[in-house]
């Protein structure tokens, strides 16, 4: 029998399929925690709930980057070899950040990391990317350097962080090697020369109806719907920015669920091991919305696909790939399913 993905998706059914949280480290010793706690979690979960990106940019000391790209090399390549992990049927996902490519180090940091670690890579993240030209001028670098090293091109991951870039988005999310694309909110707003306060850097406090925080000035709530419109319409996946009010769990789950419900995001940024489950949760369909996705889609499965009643509402394969949808981001997420629903997502997709 078909699979639903298959079915319900067609060629767009590899798209999307992303951890929700992308969590960001740029110290050796918060590396090596983060790739523990994946670890962990993948354990606990069953899947791998978040992606850790080693950050050869924010991380690297100046003059120090040639040492800093060859640590991530290594803690990449040793995070895929360890043992005991389910990452033998779960596969582990692991990225790096680079250099822009206008920056100096971004050519060693490409040969380094990417010559030395191009298959133990999920992703390569560039940032302060402002047009087409720069992803091509990327993607023919990483391509050069992992030539020979691994049989499938490594999938580009870009920071979107100027008024500039995000009038290219579509352009660049059209990219067919651009995957995932993320909105650097602190960078946009300093871009503007004081025209954008700082508090739009911040999310405004509960009951405060008042401050331009990040999701009501309007330059910034734009800037982030034209990505996140980008991306859906060339089947890639918007990645929303970070919340540097890290120690309050409500700031980050207010803005999470805003993201994630408002704006159309599918996958988010955390900046510490404290802010990744407080995402998933607030990336996670709920119990209701999972049985509901699982009645449906198992309902239509039956009925090979074709239009049913449920509780009084008529469903067709529109209203289908909704749900597989809900579902997979279910299993993204770690959300008990249905053994027959969960038996989707242990078989491989034919």
């Amino acid at each position: 029998m078909a699979h639903p993905r298959n079915v319900l998706l067609g060629a767009q059914g590899a798209a999307g399929l992303l951890p929700v949280c992308d969590h960001y480290s740029g110290v050796e010793a918060r590396m090596v925690k983060s790739l523990q706690l994946q670890a962990e979690m993948m354990e606990e979960f069953g899947a791998c709930v978040f992606d850790v990106t080693l950050d050869c940019e924010d991380g690297a000391p100046v003059g120090g980057e040639v040492d800093h790209a060859n640590m991530v090399v290594a803690l990449a390549n040793t995070a895929q070899a360890a043992p005991d992990l389910i990452a033998n049927v779960v596969p582990r996902r692991v990225g790096a950040r680079l250099h822009a490519v206008d920056h100096p180090a971004f050519a060693s940091d490409v040969q380094i990391v990417l010559g030395g670690a191009a298959k133990a890579l999920s992703y390569i993240m560039v940032p302060k990317v402002e047009s087409i030209a720069d992803v091509e001028r990327a993607v023919a670098a990483i391509d050069a350097a992992a030539w020979g090293v691994r049989s499938t091109p490594v999938p580009l991951h870009v920071l979107i962080e100027s008024p500039a870039a995000v009038q290219q988005a579509f352009e660049i999310a059209a990219h067919p090697r651009v995957e995932s694309i993320s909105f650097g909110l602190m960078d946009f707003v300093s871009s503007h020369g004081g025209a954008i306060p700082a508090s739009a850097m911040g999310v405004r406090a509960a009951g405060d109806m008042d401050s331009f925080d990040q999701f009501h000035h309007p330059l910034v709530l734009r800037a982030k719907t034209d990505i996140s419109s980008a991306c859906h319409a060339y089947g890639k996946v918007p990645s929303h920015c970070v919340v540097t009010e890290f120690k309050d769990t409500a700031i980050l789950q207010r803005a999470a669920r805003m993201a994630s419900q408002a704006l159309g995001y599918t996958r988010m940024w955390s900046i510490h091991p404290d802010q990744i489950r407080p995402i998933l949760e607030a990336f996670s369909p709920s119990t209701e919305e999972v049985e509901q996705a699982s009645d449906i889609v198992l309902q239509a499965q039956k009925q090979e696909w074709a239009p049913i009643a449920v509780r009084g509402k008529l469903h067709d394969r529109a209203s289908y790939r909704y749900f597989w949808q809900v579902l997979e981001r279910a299993h993204q997420t770690g959300r008990n399913m249905p053994n027959a629903v969960q038996a989707y997502f242990s078989a491989p997709v034919h």
